[in-house]
């Protein structure tokens, strides 16, 4: 039985997704309306979330995947323990007609008490590859990334401590 899937990071890059979850198919996009997107994580990194946000909206790209494709994702996602999973309902744009239909669709997010922190750089080029292959503006992403940088300097986050003055200047 097929299901939609909503990506926002690093599941937008198609390469990493084929190798992942060779039955996914890459269908439309879509936007998930009142959330926003964050970088968030653990000691052994810091990855995309969305949270709660009224007003904001996330681009996501809508892959059709089978139940081989689900399992894994979740061994990918770290669910149950790191991310879960929540039913939405959204508009998917199909890639080749355009045409316009509300679909149910599961989409990973990771648990909310987990704290601010910054991304890899392998895993931001990983995630802007993504938003290249799907059409998405970069500057959504970028703009992710230097608000958790600022959240990092007010929440004092420990995933900040190590980047935070290597990044400054640049950032």
């Amino acid at each position: 039985m097929k299901k939609y899937y909503l990506a926002y990071g690093s599941n937008l890059n198609i390469g990493q997704m084929t190798y992942r979850c060779p039955n996914a198919k890459p269908v439309g996009f879509s936007v998930i309306n009142d959330y926003e997107l964050l970088f968030k994580g653990s000691k052994t990194g810091s990855y995309l979330t969305i949270e709660k946000c009224k007003g904001s909206t996330v681009p996501v790209g809508v892959w059709e995947v089978d139940a081989v494709d689900e399992e894994a994702l979740d061994r990918y996602e770290g669910y149950p323990s790191f991310y879960y999973k929540k039913d939405v309902d959204v508009q998917l744009e199909v890639f080749d007609t355009g045409e316009k239909k509300k679909i149910n669709a599961f989409v990973y997010i990771m648990h909310e008490k987990r704290h601010i922190g910054i991304p890899s750089k392998n895993y931001l080029a990983t995630c802007l590859t993504g938003y290249d292959d799907f059409g998405f503006e970069p500057e959504i992403l970028i703009t992710a990334y230097k608000e958790s940088i600022r959240r990092c300097y007010t929440e004092s986050s420990f995933l900040c401590e190590k980047v935070i003055p290597n990044c400054f200047p640049r950032c």
